[in-house]
């Protein structure tokens, strides 16, 4: 949906998380129309100005070709209800970190989660540090609503979290985080995500080759997001 028709959350905040800030009925269209064979102009969102542009862009499935869907919604049966069980093959991607601090402190998923969300959002989307974190919350909740639920949905889960990642992200995230002024409630957030940083070497990312789910948010993919 353009950003005047995204829903809003009990805050009053827009919220990006909801299954209702996608325009079902079009891409209910749109995918019934790929599965029929025909060709589908495919729109690219604009987070920038928050709204949906139609660049050129086509899709058009061959015979035999698989329809590859990514995104939040993926696992939830309301998204693609017009499309059969029996042709959907699902997959949980998460990053679940693995990694410890010391013998008594492990290292949670979502501090890993907020630090490529800060990244990204930094280098696509136009947003600096303090926004991220301060819709932080909304997207936890937005989880808890919309994606754990149907989790348990899923045919093969994928842990996307790489050993290597918090230090190769340091660099990246370090100067972000520190743009967050001092009276800004976000601040303790970042503060702490700075001293938590401080436990890692950075790493040189110019080895990480251009198809490593890292470049996704570091730059230099060779996919085009």
């Amino acid at each position: 949906m353009n950003r005047d028709r995204t829903p809003r959350d009990e805050t009053g905040d827009y919220d990006y998380e909801s299954l209702y800030s996608l325009d079902l009925e079009q891409f209910n269209k749109d995918v019934t129309d790929l599965l029929a064979g025909k060709e589908v102009a495919m729109p690219t969102y604009n987070f920038k100005k928050g709204q949906r542009e139609y660049l050129g862009n086509t899709l058009k499935l061959e015979q035999g070709d698989i329809l590859l869907m990514e995104g939040i919604h993926g696992l939830n049966p309301e998204l693609t209800r017009q499309i059969p069980d029996e042709q959907k093959f699902r997959v949980f991607v998460s990053a679940l970190t693995t990694l410890n601090i010391d013998d008594h402190n492990w290292i949670g998923t979502y501090d890993n989660r907020l630090l490529r969300r800060i990244i990204r959002d930094h280098q696509y989307r136009g947003s600096n540090a303090q926004q991220t974190i301060q819709r932080w919350a909304s997207v936890r909740r937005g989880e808890d609503k919309w994606i754990m639920p149907f989790h348990e949905n899923a045919d093969a889960m994928f842990n996307s979290s790489l050993l290597f990642e918090l230090a190769a992200m340091k660099n990246y995230a370090l100067p972000v985080l520190q743009q967050v002024p001092s009276s800004a409630p976000e601040y303790a957030v970042a503060t702490r995500l700075i001293k938590f940083l401080s436990y890692f070497e950075p790493l040189d990312v110019k080895d990480i080759p251009s198809t490593s789910l890292l470049r996704e948010f570091l730059g230099g993919s060779s996919f085009h997001y």
